[in-house]
């Protein structure tokens, strides 16, 4: 990781939606390369586990960055049709796609956590807020694909009196494209939790899982994560 967010009244500010995962530490990591002021902002809706945000706020802490969690999990009931925030339905494994990830659709998660992320901006005089949407959700979440981000940066210029601008540096970009710039950078991305479940180690063999180890495959380098199973031949 970076070890200094930086400093100065005179740079700009960003709120960076941060979920603990590979995609939004690249973006925060990002942010704070740009010069710009970060504050970290993480939502508790109810999912099924409590492993990105922890790996979130200790990444946090030790950048020294400011950082909310908030609890909206009074939410729960009306997203709760999901595999992602209700435990009673089966995790799917197997390779990213829309034929067996469908459940893990969590019914209008990113315009809700967007539209507070913006009023969180407002408050704060931020003028951007950054979030990781990338092309390789495009396959299956509405809300990560470009004509989302298009019309939810449009509603953020006129929401409030305070214009704010949608900042989605890798919505075109691939996992592995995302993973090399992130390595560029020399971030560790042990300091990352991707897997949908929340065991003590990742599980290998996910959608989020597989996808993740494609993307270190591709950059020819091995994930520092540990893994519950044998992911040698995951991407073989």
């Amino acid at each position: 990781m970076l070890s200094t967010a930086p400093t100065g009244a005179a740079a700009p500010t960003t709120v960076v939606i941060y979920s603990g995962g590979m995609d939004s530490f690249t973006v925060l990591h990002r942010a704070i390369k740009e010069g710009v002021n970060v504050h970290a902002l993480s939502f508790d809706y109810g999912q099924r586990h409590r492993r990105e945000l922890d790996t979130a706020r200790q990444v946090c802490e030790t950048l020294q960055i400011p950082h909310q969690v908030v609890d909206i999990r009074a939410i729960h009931s009306l997203i709760d049709n999901s595999a992602l925030t209700n435990s009673a339905i089966d995790m799917p494994t197997g390779d990213y796609g829309a034929d067996n990830l469908s459940t893990t659709v969590v019914p209008n998660r990113n315009m809700i956590l967007l539209s507070l992320a913006i009023a969180k901006a407002v408050n704060i005089g931020a003028a951007r807020v950054d979030y990781g949407a990338h092309g390789g959700d495009h396959i299956l979440y509405p809300d990560c694909r470009p004509e989302f981000v298009e019309a939810m940066n449009h509603v953020a210029g006129i929401a409030n009196f305070e214009p704010v601008a949608l900042h989605a540096p890798y919505l075109r970009a691939s996992k592995a494209e995302i993973l090399r710039e992130g390595l560029a950078m020399g971030l560790d991305y042990r300091h990352t939790w991707t897997c949908y479940e929340g065991r003590e180690l990742a599980c290998g063999q996910c959608g989020s899982c597989r996808e993740r180890l494609a993307a270190f495959a591709a950059n020819n380098s091995v994930d520092p994560l540990e893994y519950a199973t044998d992911t040698s031949k995951v991407n073989s």
